[in-house]
This record gives C-alpha cells, structure tokens and sequence, in this order.
C-alpha cells in the first residue's frame, strides 16, 4: 500500500497527531561541510540539516541519485505530505493552537520551552555551527548525532556496519527503531517528552503510535535492490510486532516511574484509557450503564481501566508467533489490570513482571520471519471472536484497524498477495476505519460488525 494511500485512511481515523513544525528550502543549501571540519567536532556533536543539503548528497530537485534517491531532503520538507511532518515541527510551536495550549499551561513562550521544544525539535547536548533550532524534528533525530559518520557514510567502499560503529543509528534495527520512536510519539522519562493528561486537556493532540504504519508515512527512502544488499528487505509484520511489544514495555516503565505516574493526589490520567471516561452522561432515572465489560480486564464496575491498546495486539500476536508464552503473558495482563485496584505498590510490582514479558517478545519478535502463514493467522485473530469482546474502548479499535491495515500492507509489500485480490478487504478496512473515525460517536458493537466483516474475505485471501 502506497504512503500515500495509506496516509488516506489513516486521516479518516483522525490519527495525523504526527509532529508538524517549519519548512526550509533546503535545495538552497551549500555542500556539506568539509571532512576536516567534521572530523574537528567532538563526538556526538549534531551538525544540523544544512550538513546534509548539497545536490550532492540529500538536496537535489529529483529522485535521480545513482545509489539513493537523493531528493530525501525534499521529502522531509513537503508541505501536502506526512512526510514533512517533521520538518514542520518547530513552526507548529508558534500557530494559534500552540498558542492557546501554552497560555493554559501557563507557559509564556511553547517555542522556547523545553516542555514543548523536547519533541517539536531535534535534542541536542553538542550542537555544530550549522545546526539550527528551527530545522524542527532534523535528520539527526532519527540518524543520531554524524560528527562521527557524517563524512565516513559517504565515502568510497562504505558499508552500513562501519557507519553505525561511528554512531549512525541503525534505523533497520526495529527495536532501534521503535525505541527512537517511542520517545516522542509515545512518550520518555526525559525532559520535555512526556505528553500527560493535562497537556492534552489543554489541547494537545492525544498520543497515538504504530511503528510500521508511522515508518512508512516517513519513510523518505526507496527500498530498492542496494538498500536490501546493505540492511536486508524490511519484513513490516516484524516491525508492528516489536513496535507494540516495546509500546507496551516503555508504557510499563513510564507507568512505574512515581514522578511521572501521579499528580499531586491524583494519578495521572495519561495511562488511562481515555474514552472509559470520556463517555456521554446520563442522570435520568432509566439511564443504563454505558461502560460494556472487557474480558480482559478483571477491575470494578466504573474504576478507569490502564490503556491496553497494545496488550490487546500482543495476545493476538503471541497466539500465532508464540504460543508458549501466551499462557504467561495473558495471566500477567489480567493479574496487573486486577492489581490495579489494589494499590500503586501492587500495580508496580505486576507492572514490571508483565514489562519483562514484554522485553521477551521484542527480542523473539525481532528475530522472528512472520510469513504469509502467520500473517492471516495474526489478521484473523485480531477481527475474530477471541479478541473481539476486548473491543470496547477506542484506543484499542483503532489499534486494531490500524493493524490489519499494516498487515495486509506487508502482504502486498512481499508479493505474498496482489494489490487487486487486497482491494476487496481494503473496502472493509476503510469501513471499520469509518467507524473509529469519530471518538465521540464511536459505538464498540458497530466497530466489532464492521471488523468481524473482514474475517471472511481474509480467508478467502487465504
């Protein structure tokens, strides 16, 4: 599935909170700066944008580069697409809406607040000459600091393994990647990273992550017949699962931090999901309950449950990929949601035995092949009746389709299945999309019906 197909009905969903900020002309930019001078920088040291920009490097007008495309820096900055987000992080900071979230906040400035400018723009202990604040979310802040490889990648007889030994972050790595990731389109213990409740109440997008999914609306690069010699063919089905095994572990660690999980006499709230609470009120006397019972939450009527959009995706991934440590890993999701009601201390004592569960599945998934096989078992798992009942809040059917979206995408992506036998489930993925499009008026029987639906067609696929 096309980044741009994708990007379509992912915006249905109301999921564009990537990160937005400034444009730069970038094909404007002189060559990179000499060997010499980047050799004379102190390791670590962030070089900027600008070090990337020459028409000899990632600053050209068109894709014609003889081993990449070399028009990557364009991609970074377009406008009309999500994959300039980025690029536009640093301008977002001084738009109304930041405006307004920083004087809630009580901030006085969100383009200069470290609060705000953590994730909106590239972190930075050692800065270059050339490296510039407003380049937002630069190249560097997925790359790594290239004082060390900057002039090393580019030469003669180059290998990616040399380059990441001088610090170049191995993107192809997916718990490299989710890691990285995670930090601002889920959240970190460092400064200015954590999104909580009350950024959100006063604004702020809500916090949503798929790495996969998120990768390909970035993705700047072709994987073509070099990229595969050098980092091997990307395998998606690979990337989602890591992604939501290291979600659910950095969600657990954040979780289990007292600085971050309270505020004042209150927990905080980010943790939650969110449309447990945020559901229409009714005081009438024949008012019903709207809360629905989730089977994998063993908590009171009416205490807000964790969010686990993610355990959620494991239990079906486990199922298929590894089944030895579903019986482990379900106990241990119920065991902390009941935990939950007993106290923080017993919350954060089954927090750390489900994160290290967690921590296994990144590492089998990450090595792992998911093959065609595997894939529809995993798809159909999700929209099957096993997992279906645990559908009852949005964060999780948003998840779900996001999933099966992603799945069906690496199918396509390996030849596994065509892009026109795909095109009849693609009408039903856009159809539950439909119904997570709104939080507001999301209905879980309504989403339920319209992911079930789907079953069949993937066994047909099949």
């Amino acid at each position: 599935m096309s980044g741009k197909r994708r990007w379509s009905v992912v915006a249905a969903s109301l999921f564009c909170c990537v990160l937005a900020g400034i444009a730069l002309f970038i094909s404007s930019v002189a060559a990179p700066a000499p060997v010499e001078a980047a050799q004379d920088l102190a390791s670590g040291t962030h070089m900027g944008v600008a070090t990337c920009g020459g028409t000899t490097c990632h600053g050209r007008q068109e894709a014609d580069g003889e081993i990449v495309r070399q028009d990557e820096l364009m991609r970074w900055q377009e406008e009309s697409t999500p994959g300039g987000a980025h690029s536009r992080a640093f301008r977002v900071l001084r738009e109304p809406r930041s405006i307004a979230i920083a004087k809630r906040l009580g901030i006085k400035d969100a383009a200069s607040s470290q609060q705000c400018l953590g994730c909106h723009t590239t972190q930075a202990a050692k800065k270059g000459p050339r490296f510039q604040l407003s380049d937002g979310v630069g190249c560097e802040s997925c790359h790594g600091a290239s004082s060390g490889w900057l002039s090393a990648h580019y030469a003669v007889g180059a290998t990616h393994a040399r380059n990441v030994s001088l610090g170049l972050t191995p993107l192809d790595n997916p718990k490299v990647r989710a890691s990285a990731c995670l930090d601002c389109h889920f959240g970190s213990a460092k400064d200015g990273q954590f999104v909580s409740h009350r950024i959100m109440a006063a604004g702020h997008p809500r916090v949503a992550f798929e790495l996969d999914l998120f990768s390909t609306l970035q993705q700047h690069h072709d994987e073509d017949a070099d990229y595969i010699r050098r980092k091997g063919k990307t395998n998606n089905v690979r990337f989602w699962a890591v992604g939501q095994s290291m979600a659910l572990e950095r969600s657990l660690n954040l979780f289990s931090k007292p600085s971050l999980a309270t505020e004042g006499i209150f927990p905080e709230f980010y943790f939650y999901d969110c449309h447990s609470c945020h559901r229409r009120i009714y005081d009438e006397a024949s008012a019903r309950p709207t809360s629905i019972s989730n089977p994998g939450r063993p908590i009171p009527e009416g205490m807000p449950p964790y969010n686990d959009e993610n355990m959620i995706m494991l239990s079906a991934a486990i199922a298929v990929a590894a089944p030895d440590l579903a019986g482990q890993f379900n106990a241990q999701s119920k065991a902390f949601h009941a935990a939950m009601a007993q106290g923080r201390g017993p919350a954060v004592e089954a927090a750390g035995r489900l994160r290290q569960t967690a921590t296994v599945l990144a590492d089998r998934f990450s090595r792992a092949n998911f093959g065609r096989e595997q894939t529809f078992q995993i798809m159909e798992t999700i929209a099957g009746q096993a997992i279906s009942p645990r559908f009852t809040d949005y964060e999780g059917s948003v998840q779900a389709v996001m999933a099966i979206d992603t799945l069906l995408s690496g199918l396509v992506n390996n030849g596994q299945v065509s892009e026109a036998a795909a095109s009849s489930l693609r009408g039903q993925i856009n159809v539950a999309y439909k119904a997570v499009s709104e939080p507001n008026s999301y209905e879980p029987l309504q989403f339920r019906r319209a992911l079930g639906s789907a079953v069949r067609t993937m066994r047909a696929l099949r």
